[in-house]
């Protein structure tokens, strides 16, 4: 039983995450969840994709090759200042000083944690 595609809101999440491995099994948690997932293996590969459709949340990883999770998250937010942004890491002391802030209203998630926590909280983020 599937609902008329038009009595949904749009729910498009923009994931970047080097871990393959990780990467599929939050591909598959939140697609099973009814989230539409664009998934990249860097941040600079996902930026250029967000300059070219609109996304409902950006969920990142923090530690990334050719553009980390908090400069594709800054980028992300000049595109669009209304873009829901979470960041997943597993340096959960990973230092956020006056030169890596993140943007505002940004939610961290700490590795490990269970695939229908992240599902919880992002439908939370979304719902607000």
């Amino acid at each position: 039983m599937t609902a008329e595609p038009s009595s949904l809101p749009i729910r498009r999440i923009l994931l970047a995450e080097d871990d393959d491995s990780m990467r599929g099994f939050l591909v598959k948690a939140l697609e099973k969840a009814n989230y539409d997932v664009v998934a990249f293996e860097n941040g600079e590969d996902a930026y250029h994709r967000l300059k070219t459709e609109p996304f409902t949340l950006l969920l990142t990883d923090i530690v990334m090759p050719k553009m980390d999770g908090i400069e594709l998250a800054r980028r992300a937010s000049e595109i669009d200042p209304d873009l829901k942004i979470m960041f997943i890491t597993g340096f959960a002391a990973v230092v956020l000083n006056s030169e890596n802030q993140p943007p505002k209203d940004a939610h961290v998630l700490s590795k490990p944690f269970h695939l229908k926590d992240l599902v919880k909280e992002v439908d939370r983020l979304l719902a607000a």
